[in-house]
């Protein structure tokens, strides 16, 4: 359940997302929304904060009470990702609806640390029912628990997306704060490895510019996806892809043809994936779904390890 009321902030306004009005001189972007834009300047001006101990994760929530699936956007995000018009709306494109809450949150005194320095760990997300091109939902997101990590502070987003009184969608961000000593919570347990042999099922090509071409389009302009130059600024020798562009390229080719009703899929971040480069799937198949890894098409790093289960139950 989300935090207490009166910690939510409500945003009533009817969500435009992204449009084609505004335009981002400097890096070649185009199409970007002034209002992310004010976000993300505001999480960017969090540097101030330090990493320090908490003992427990704040309660905060956010809400967007009215959100529509948009036709045009999701023909943008599943080009970019691979998806087939038949598959309908992905399992993945639900988390753009929720990171402006996401920012939101980042650039809040409820935050206790700076969204610099702060790592995608881990992303599990459950679907319970199909989403469709025009739906109109409400996106929900709260603050979760504190797990310990030897980098630093595990802490966990959650979100959820309501049709009508149904929870159709719902997800787990697990986000790592690095540089935190002695951190709060039961210790973080890595996703294992498959238990079967994965075997090479596609592979695929990352452009240099593919961060900043989902950025547009998912809003998360975070600096380290952008450009080389960006990315040395925070210790990366190149720009490197976003961790959810992966996961979708992943599932646009262990999904089935034809749109998906109910399933769950978990991943682990496990290594950058930096820009440009050639990357591999690895996967084992059964009756309920895969195991998978996005492996370097050369150097066989690891870069995520997944599980995609087509069948679940409904939310509790």
């Amino acid at each position: 359940m989300p935090a207490h009321a009166d910690n939510q902030l409500h945003l009533v306004r009817k969500s435009s997302f992204l449009t084609n009005n505004n335009i981002l001189k400097g890096l070649n972007m185009k199409a970007v929304d002034f209002e992310s834009l004010s976000r993300y300047a505001r999480v960017l001006g969090t540097i101030r904060k330090k990493p320090g101990r908490v003992e427990t994760l704040p309660s905060a929530s956010y809400v967007d009470r009215e959100v529509s699936i948009d036709g045009d956007h999701l023909s943008r995000y599943a080009a970019l990702c691979g998806f087939s018009a038949d598959q309908g709306v992905p399992l993945t494109y639900p988390q753009l609806l929720t990171f402006p809450l996401a920012l939101e949150y980042m650039a809040s005194d409820a935050s206790p640390w700076s969204g610099l320095g702060t790592v995608h760990l881990a992303s599990d997300i459950r679907q319970f029912q199909a989403l469709n091109i025009g739906d109109r939902v409400m996106v929900e997101l709260w603050t979760g628990t504190l797990m310990a990590h030897r980098r630093g502070q595990v802490f966990t987003l959650e979100s959820r997306i309501m049709r009508g009184t149904q929870e159709v969608w719902a997800s787990t961000q697990s986000l790592l704060r690095i540089g935190v000593q002695d951190p709060q919570g039961d210790p973080y347990r890595a996703l294992p490895g498959a238990s079967e042999p994965l075997a090479l099922s596609a592979t695929f090509k990352a452009s240099s510019n593919i961060g900043r071409r989902y950025g547009l389009v998912s809003g998360d302009l975070n600096p380290i996806h952008l450009t080389a130059v960006s990315a040395k600024l925070f210790g990366f020798r190149r720009a490197i892809a976003h961790g959810m562009w992966t996961k979708a390229r992943a599932l646009a080719e262990l999904l089935p043809s034809g749109r998906t009703d109910t399933a769950e899929v978990k991943v682990e971040f496990k290594s950058p994936l930096l820009l440009p480069a050639k990357a591999a799937l690895w996967a084992s198949r059964d009756e309920s779904g895969s195991s998978f890894e996005i492996r370097g098409d050369a150097s066989q790093t690891t870069h995520l390890r997944g599980r995609l289960k087509l069948q679940g139950p409904g939310p509790a």
